[in-house]
């Protein structure tokens, strides 16, 4: 986080505190007028927005010794604010002091010339507390401007004095800094015109562009196409002169030399003038040109040999000089360049006049900007030297004064577009060379009296090819058209029909999520795709787990999407995650909603309600592409009502073909997926057709367990509106086994030693409903269950857990595990066991800390012909201990 000096640039109000808001001895947790409770940057399309934005929860105290004319200190340092400020009344209401910290960080960031507009204040359920949701484009200035807006409030309503134009000049720098730089936000600007997905893996230029097997990368101006091959001949400037000029090219005459008096030698052999480089340079590091006499050549071999260990000598080539840009087999652009000058007015020195000129806002250091700031270094010092001038010099008035003979932007030359005027039998000769070396992207440098003139001995030199050209000059030109250059390589890289993305299947809601998760990806794999799954249960490719744990969040989703050999991606997306970070994709092919019910893990960061909730699960529907589908469950009102918020074409799913909402979708002509006789019947409109019986598809359990046909449904109708083949899709039902090794935690039905062991996750009311429901089917008489809930639900959700309970089973083994979730030790079984009093069958309640303890105890107190229920809150830990302890297949 940067640091934003303090200066009295205006008298201190009497009656304000002169306290110094800014300095390091006062951190932004201390600010009066602001505490930050939260601050989330939502990385991808979220419960606010499609754009990434700061959701930041802030608190305002209520302020008694705030200054009167506070908004005025506000509307001096910030004009902008004048219609807002003239609606916001004198006393410094929190809502209206929300408002201005959104309106402000939005316009921080718009003045470091990033594009941001959606802003909204939100409140919370805690008094004086508000959520700040503003866009950003870069994340750490979106914190830095932020930070700087709170402290531009508590220093106006404190009547503290700042330097706002040095805070806002920091934060410009910032930007400069950790925003893509021009070449390479052209190429990201121009995929995602193509839609192709962006995402930036390090704070450098690296950027991964397309999704998983379809991705490619950037770095600059290199891509995923470019040849190290050609980066190395490039490299070697002699080499390529060589290999250029046995194809007949005009490259100037020239050979490396050893030391300096070889460089004289070397220049009397070609004739003077020469011009003198590093061997393997770039950006024009080192680069003296026109030299006639020893004494400049033998300076200039000492500057080139600081940039390399080889220095070559060429010959000078008369004329302009101009930049080629050849993109694949296209010429796209031609600029001709222009040395780093100024123009002396009499009066100022040649240092003061470069730093005028610096000030040009197109100007910065490096290549963060269109133009590049003017140096003095010793080849600039020898360049004025042979004017002579030095930088203390003050040039008579409309005198040129060249500070470096070389024309790159990098080193403060200016660049004007010529790429109308170019023959094209210099286009014929650029493209040839950047054929010749293998390069994707190339950078020529060309020197030619007239180009608009056929190429020839007289007329045209090629001085060196470039790998990883800066593409500033086309972009930014200082006159003339700016060029497309970044719409060129991302055509070389996609074909026009590619916009470098997998099939995503997204799906969410309360329950069932991983089964059906798990279950799309098998059918997926029927298509010979290399599948790529997140879950609960950990991060998969194929059969193999790359990472563990609950990963159903945005991190191990763009672990998928990022890995290269994936054809298509299954994200299990958790409401976490999404309240976290926000989604990891911008678009997914088909959102699947299994559920809301009566809602889970309410009371948590402001999701009250099943509403609530299902408003965060609806992201997914929102993020469907223009040609996906939703696929939702027509049973459930909260995920009907999404069909309607976001309107996409949608198959909708139910174990009732008859109910209201797929009749009427039916009427409309429109895709649903029911049960009918035992069998899955498909619709379009009036027609339909059967898929396959129920008896045929193991995770049914002959379609006696219910929530498993709605999940079965749920992931037969993401195949479908995929189109997969229907003979793959039947296959791959058939296929998905509920086991320990396919469908670990979920409805397993295990035989031990004639005891009917069911292990499932079931960890909320609709879900032990569900399990209930299931457990109806089996004959069992006596009935054991081992059970828990995590501790962040509701205490009444825990307690009729305990009630449900109460009537379905003859003993009850309480555990408490891995989610505790802040809770004391005991608490939840305390809480179960309160729902199971009074029991209509329950006899015998036991409380065991440790839940394979409770597992041990339940099976010795079971006999042949019980069945057992093993909730488990860590299905993996509880179904390895049932494999290798007792057997369990």
């Amino acid at each position: 986080m940067p640091r934003f000096p303090l200066t009295s640039l205006r008298p201190v109000d009497n009656s304000a505190r002169s306290i110094s808001c800014l300095s390091n001895s006062a951190p932004s947790s201390e600010l009066r007028s602001t505490i930050v409770r939260k601050i989330l940057a939502l990385r991808g399309p979220n419960l606010w927005a499609r754009e990434t934005v700061l959701e930041c929860k802030i608190e305002f105290p209520e302020l008694t010794d705030y200054v009167s004319n506070w908004r005025s200190w506000l509307l001096s340092w910030l004009p902008v604010l004048e219609p807002q400020l003239s609606e916001t009344s004198l006393t410094p209401h929190a809502e209206a002091l929300a408002a201005l910290l959104q309106s402000i960080t939005l316009h921080l960031q718009s003045r470091s010339d990033l594009q941001v507009s959606f802003g909204k204040v939100m409140p919370t359920s805690l008094p004086l507390t508000y959520r700040i949701i503003t866009q950003f484009d870069e994340e750490a200035v979106a914190h830095a401007a932020f930070e700087l807006a709170r402290r531009l409030i508590d220093a106006a309503l404190f009547g503290q004095t700042m330097d706002v134009n040095a805070a806002i000049t920091e934060l410009g720098e910032l930007a400069q800094s950790v925003c893509l730089g021009p070449s390479t936000r052209a190429m990201v600007d121009a995929a995602r015109l193509r839609g192709i997905p962006v995402h930036r893996l390090t704070e450098g230029s690296l950027v991964q562009l397309g999704w998983g097997a379809k991705q490619k990368k950037i770095l600059a101006a290199a891509t995923s196409q470019t040849s190290a091959i050609a980066e190395d001949i490039v490299q070697d400037k002699d080499f390529t002169r060589r290999m250029l000029n046995e194809i007949g090219l005009p490259v100037p005459q020239g050979r490396p030399v050893k030391n300096a008096d070889d460089a004289w030698a070397a220049a009397n052999e070609i004739g003077l003038p020469v011009v003198v480089k590093p061997l393997d340079g770039n950006q024009g590091r080192g680069v003296a040109l026109n030299l006639y006499t020893r004494e400049q050549v033998i300076k200039a071999y000492d500057a080139a040999r600081e940039e390399s260990r080889s220095v070559i000598v060429e010959q000078f080539a008369e004329g302009e000089d101009y930049r080629v840009l050849v993109i694949g087999r296209e010429l796209i652009a031609v600029s001709r360049r222009y040395p780093a000058h100024v123009i002396g007015d009499g009066e100022h020195t040649i240092q003061e006049l470069i730093a005028e000129k610096n000030r040009d806002p197109r100007r910065a250091a490096d290549h963060a900007a269109a133009l590049s700031r003017i140096r003095i270094d010793a080849v600039a010092i020898g360049v004025l030297a042979e004017q002579g001038v030095t930088p203390e010099s003050i040039p008579e008035k409309d005198r040129m004064i060249l500070i470096r003979r070389n024309a790159n932007l990098s080193t403060g030359g200016t660049a004007v577009d010529c790429t109308a005027e170019v023959h094209p039998t210099i286009c014929a000769a650029a493209v040839e060379a950047a054929q010749m070396v293998g390069l994707d992207i190339c950078g020529l440098d060309m020197i030619a009296p007239d180009i608009t003139q056929p190429l020839s001995p007289r007329n045209g030199v090629i001085i060196e090819l470039n790998a990883r050209p800066g593409l500033r000059m086309h972009l930014y030109p200082s006159e003339g058209e700016p060029r497309p250059v970044g719409k060129a390589v991302i055509d070389t890289m996609f074909a026009p029909e590619c916009r470098g993305r997998i099939p995503i299947v997204a799906v969410t809601g309360v329950n069932g999520k991983t089964t059906t998760t798990r279950f799309i990806a098998h059918l997926l794999t029927q298509n010979k795709w290399r599948v790529g799954m997140t879950s609960t249960d950990g991060v998969f490719v194929g059969s193999r787990m790359i990472d563990s744990g609950d990963c159903s969040g945005p991190k191990s989703a763009r672990s998928i999407l990022s890995y290269p050999l994936c054809d298509a991606a299954v994200l299990e997306t958790a409401r976490g995650g999404i309240l976290r970070e926000g989604l990891a994709f911008d678009h997914c092919d088909v959102a699947v909603v299994t559920n809301i019910g009566a809602g889970d893990h309410l009371g948590i960061n402001d999701i009250d309600t099943p509403e609530q909730l299902a408003e965060v699960k609806q992201c997914i529907v929102a993020a469907v592409s223009a040609d996906g589908s939703a696929v939702l469950n027509a049973a459930d009102p909260l995920v009907v009502k999404m069909a309607e918020t976001y309107p996409r074409k949608t198959i909708f799913f139910a174990l009732d073909g008859e109910c209201a909402v797929i009749v009427r979708h039916r009427i409309q002509g429109e895709r649903a997926i029911f049960v009918r006789n035992g069998n899955i019947i498909r619709a379009t409109g009036p027609n339909e057709d059967v898929l396959m019986p129920l008896s045929e598809i193991p995770l049914t359990h002959g379609g006696r367990i219910g929530f498993q046909v709605e999940n079965t449904l749920a992931a037969v109708a993401a195949a479908w509106a995929l189109g997969m083949d229907d003979n793959l899709i039947r296959q791959g039902a058939r296929t998905f086994v509920p086991s320990l090794e396919q469908n670990a935690g979920r409805f397993n039905v295990l035989d031990l030693k004639g005891i009917t062991v069911i292990v499932d996750y079931g960890h909320n009311v609709d879900a032990l409903r569900a399990l209930l429901d299931g457990l109806r089917q089996f004959s069992n008489p006596r009935r054991i269950v081992v059970y828990s809930s995590a501790g962040d639900r509701r205490d009444s959700d825990i307690i009729e857990q305990g009630r449900m309970l109460s009537a379905e089973f003859d003993e009850a083994w309480l555990y408490e595990g891995d989610y505790v979730r802040g809770r004391e030790s005991g608490e939840i079984m305390k809480l179960i066991a309160t729902g199971l009093e009074n029991a209509p069958r329950t006899r015998r309640v036991e409380s065991i800390l440790g839940h394979l303890k409770a597992v041990d105890l339940a099976l010795e107190s079971a006999q042949a012909g019980d069945l057992v229920m093993i909730q488990a809150d860590t299905a993996d830990e509880t179904v390895q201990y049932l494999k290798e302890k007792y057997g369990a297949k």
